[in-house]
């Protein structure tokens, strides 16, 4: 699974927790709805940590906790 796929499930998942759907997210965040529907385009490749940051602020959590995921411990390898 790519860092962009984890982090996308990572969010879907405290949305779940909060009891949130992803316009709940750019509402409790302050950004725009294209920025986190975006996120979930499976043609787009990378995800800011900036945006991160914002978006786990809208869900009060911090990067830490957001990153303290069993998802994140099996990344593909980007060089081989």
């Amino acid at each position: 699974m790519s860092v962009k796929d984890c982090v996308v499930e990572r969010f879907t998942e405290l949305c779940k927790q909060k009891g949130f759907n992803f316009n709940e997210l750019t509402r409790s965040s302050g950004v725009s709805p294209s920025t986190v529907y975006s996120m979930a385009d499976e043609e787009r490749q990378e995800i800011g940590i900036t945006t991160i940051k914002i978006l786990c602020d809208g869900l009060d959590i911090s990067l830490r906790k957001f990153f303290n995921d069993d998802i994140f411990d099996n990344l593909e390898q980007k060089i081989k």
